[in-house]
C-alpha cells in the first residue's frame, strides 16, 4: 500500500474515531527551559485539534519522574499520555494491558515507512503490536564547548578528548571549571557511556551492551574507558551543580569548558540566543568517534474507558508524528526527528552534524533499549559513587563486569 493511501486511511479512521472536545493530562519531565519550549509545540497542536492540553510536568528527570508515572498507572489513576524513553521501561504495563495498542492508526498511517531508524518504532512493539509513539532521537553522544572559556584560557577550542583534556590546566589557570558535570548519578552514567562508545569503540561496546561479554568489560578497551571516567571526575571535582540544565548554563556562561551531555542541551543555548559554531561547539562522539546512539522520547497512551478520552488520545498520537509537529518540536528540543521525510533545512550547526550521522548511518542503540530498567540502575548507582569518592578505575571496572556479568 502505497504511504499516501495509507495516510488517507488514517486521517478516515482519526475523523471517524473523533470526539467532542476533551482534556487530555500528559505527563513528562521536560521541565528546563528549553524543554519547554519545545513540550509546548505538542500543546499546541492538540489545542488546535479542539481539544485540551493539560499539562503534568513533574520536576526532576526521568529517574524522578518515572516511577511516579508507573505508580499512577497501576494505581487506577492514568494519565492520557504520558512520556517515557524508547526502550523497555513500558514493557510490564504493556503485558499487563494497561496501554493503548496503537496498531492500527500507526499501519494506517505508515509509520514502518517513516520512522528512522527502524529500531525506535520496534522499541514500541510488543508481540508484534504497536504501543508507543517515537518523538525524537536524542543522542547522549556529545561535547558541548564554550568558546568564551577558550578565548578566555588563551587556547584553541579543542576537536576531539585529548585536546580537551590537555586544555583542562590552561583553563583552571582562569579559574574555569574544565567539565561541568551535575551531581546525579544518571548524568555521571551518561558521560561514562559516551565515553565507552568514545574511547572503547563500537565493537567493544556492542560486545558488553548486546553480547554481555564479560571479557570484554574487563578488557583493556574498557580499562581505557575507567581510567579516562578517572580523569574526567577530577576535571569535574569543583562541579557543584545538581541538575543537567544548571550545568549546561555554566558552559554557556563560560563558566565552564565543557559538559558532556546529550542533544537535548541545544534547547538551553537557543533559549539563551547562543548560535551553534559561533559561541559554542559540538563534538558527537568527542571528536573521536562520528556515531550517536538513538535513544529519545516516546509517548504511551494508558488505556482509558472513556471511548471520547480514547478518541482523543488516538488523534494525539497522530499529531505528535506529523510532519509540521515534528519539524517544530524538534527544532525547538535540539533533537532529531523520527521522521526521515521531512525537510530540517532550518537546523543549526550541531543539529546538521546529528543529521549527517543519522543518515550515513553511524548508529547504535541506547542503553535503555540494550539494558533493562534495573541495569541501568545499577549502573547508575556505582557511577554516583565513583563520581563522588576516590574509588579507583580499577575497583570500578571490577564492579562493571560484576553488573554485565548479572544484567538482564
Amino acid at each position: 500500500m502505497k504511504l499516501t493511501t495509507k495516510l488517507l486511511a488514517a486521517t478516515c479512521i482519526v475523523s471517524a474515531s473523533a470526539a467532542s472536545a476533551v482534556e487530555l493530562e500528559v505527563t513528562h519531565w521536560w521541565t528546563s527551559g528549553g524543554e519547554a519550549a519545545a513540550v509546548s509545540k505538542f500543546a499546541e497542536a492538540l489545542n488546535a485539534a479542539g481539544h485540551t492540553w493539560v499539562d503534568g510536568a513533574i520536576a526532576g528527570a526521568g529517574g524522578t519522574a518515572r516511577p511516579i508515572i508507573i505508580s499512577r498507572i497501576l494505581g487506577g489513576d492514568p494519565m492520557a499520555a504520558t512520556q517515557l524513553n524508547h526502550g523497555r521501561q513500558a514493557e510490564e504495563l504493556i503485558e499487563a494491558g494497561l496501554m493503548l495498542d496503537l496498531t492500527e492508526v500507526a499501519e494506517a498511517e505508515g509509520w514502518a515507512d517513516i520512522v528512522n531508524p527502524p529500531s525506535l518504532l520496534d522499541s514500541c512493539t510488543l508481540d508484534g503490536r504497536i504501543y508507543c509513539v517515537p518523538v525524537n532521537i536524542h543522542s547522549w553522544q556529545w561535547l558541548w564547548l564554550s568558546h568564551a572559556a577558550f578565548e578566555q584560557a588563551g587556547v584553541d577550542v579543542p576537536t576531539n578528548w585529548e585536546e580537551y583534556v590537555s586544555a583542562a590546566p590552561a583553563l583552571e589557570a582562569e579559574g574555569i571549571l574544565p567539565l561541568a558535570m551535575g551531581q546525579q548519578g544518571w548524568q555521571q552514567s551518561g558521560a561514562f557511556g559516551v565515553l565507552a562508545i568514545a574511547l572503547a569503540g563500537q565493537e567493544a561496546w556492542s560486545a558488553v551492551h548486546i553480547d554481555r561479554d564479560e571479557s570484554v568489560a574487563a578488557g583493556p578497551e574498557y580499562a581505557r574507558v575507567f581510567e579516562a571516567a578517572a580523569t574526567a571526575r577530577e576535571m569535574a571535582r569543583n562541579s557543584n551543580v545538581q541538575d543537567w540544565n544548571q550545568a549546561t548554563n555554566m558552559v554557556i556562561t563560560g563558566q565552564a569548558g565543557g559538559q558532556i551531555m546529550g542533544d537535548w542541551a541545544q534547547g538551553e543555548f537557543q533559549v539563551a540566543g547562543q548560535v551553534a559554531g559561533e559561541d559554542y561547539s559540538c563534538l558527537p562522539g568527542l571528536g573521536e568517534t562520528a556515531i550517536l546512539d538513538t535513544g529519545g522520547d516516546a509517548f504511551y497512551f494508558p488505556v482509558n474507558r472513556d471511548s471520547e478520552v480514547t478518541a482523543a488520545q488516538l488523534e494525539l498520537a497522530s499529531l505528535l508524528i506529523s510532519p509540521e509537529v515534528q519539524v517544530g518540536f524538534n527544532l525547538a528540543k535540539g533533537s532529531l526527528p523520527v521522521r526521515g521525510d521531512i525537510d530540517m533545512a532550518a537546523a543549526n550547526d550541531c543539529m546538521q552534524k546529528g543529521l549527517e550521522i543519522l543518515a550515513d548511518g553511524n548508529i547504535l542503540p541506547s542503553g535503555n533499549q540494550a539494558f533493562s530498567p534495573d541495569t541501568q540502575v545499577q549502573i547508575e548507582e556505582l557511577m554516583a559513587e565513583f563520581w563522588t569518592s576516590s574509588m579507583s578505575a580499577e575497583d570500578a571496572q571490577e564492579r562493571y563486569v560484576a553488573i554485565v556479568a548479572a544484567a538482564d
